[in-house]
């Protein structure tokens, strides 16, 4: 690599402020942007990618998860409750990845990041009564709530097929200890198509989990050598700025343009990771 250290990490800054945008608004976390970018830009080892892209996800939900609560957008019940599923199946998850080859996952769960893009995009949700009778279970839980919409007003919304969501989110969770990446999109899905919740909502929400998951994966990273600090700070500061401005950006945004942006984003992802497969990167 002929660039220089502080061109580098230059690029990295902003490159990281158009992931830490995207990521906050799609609930996707800076990582989907980041892994991509590393490992096909710059040619850096998949491990250390990952690493990164940890700590990306850590910063995001950090700087963006703080502003949506303020605004009244995430549902911090149910971020905690389907938590405890992604934090199973990531154990889950980590001990099948010990006898399953991680290529034939990758292209598994591409297939699922392209189904949820199409799906996603598809989706018609002025149609949709977010305030029709929910699931009895998620009135047990006070999992139901309401957010603001742009007239200043408060839109409620009651959860429906809890377990579906929590069933999802666990799948969510395996493949992400399998793969040691984050596992937005599928998060997003689950609130978004089983449990039928608002989409801000969803992506909020996915956004404030992303970072309790990524933070006990980052540990393990940490302790093996893999994050590299002089890697890492560009990327989190760039992350940090691009969520900022993603959480002010995000309440005011059409829902239908953040379904076109979530799908091609994910689809790039499915993408990338079929090719990380097939070269023998991931």
């Amino acid at each position: 690599m002929d660039l220089s250290i502080e061109i580098f990490s230059l690029i990295l800054f902003f490159g990281a402020c158009v992931a830490g945008l995207i990521g906050s608004l799609t609930g996707l976390g800076g990582g989907v942007v980041v892994i991509p970018l590393l490992t096909l830009g710059f040619g850096v080892d998949m491990r250390y990618a990952i690493g990164a892209a940890l700590v990306t996800s850590i910063a995001t939900s950090s700087g963006a998860a703080a502003a949506y609560i303020k605004e009244g957008i995430t549902n911090v019940r149910i971020g905690m409750f389907l938590e405890i599923a992604t934090t199973t199946g990531a154990v889950v998850g980590a001990i099948v990845a010990m006898y399953l080859d991680k290529v034939y996952i990758a292209v598994i769960f591409a297939c699922v990041l392209i189904f949820s893009a199409v799906r996603s995009v598809n989706k018609k949700e002025d149609n949709i009564d977010f305030s029709a009778p929910g699931d009895k279970l998620g009135v047990k839980l006070k999992l139901n709530g309401s957010y603001p919409v742009k007239d200043g007003r408060e839109e409620a919304y009651n959860v429906h097929n809890v377990l579906g969501g929590y069933s999802l989110m666990t799948l969510a969770g395996v493949l992400s200890g399998l793969l040691g990446i984050g596992s937005g999109a599928l998060k997003v899905l689950a609130m978004d198509s089983a449990m039928r919740i608002p989409f801000k909502v969803s992506t909020t929400t996915s956004n404030f989990m992303v970072g309790v998951t990524a933070a006990a994966s980052a540990v393990i990273y940490l302790q093996r050598g893999y994050i590299d600090p002089g890697l890492a700070m560009p990327i989190v500061a760039g992350v940090l700025a691009g969520a900022f401005f993603g959480s002010k950006i995000l309440p005011k945004t059409n829902v239908r343009k953040l379904r076109v942006l979530f799908s091609v984003v994910i689809f790039f992802l499915a993408i990338s990771m079929v090719y990380n497969a097939l070269t023998g990167k991931l």
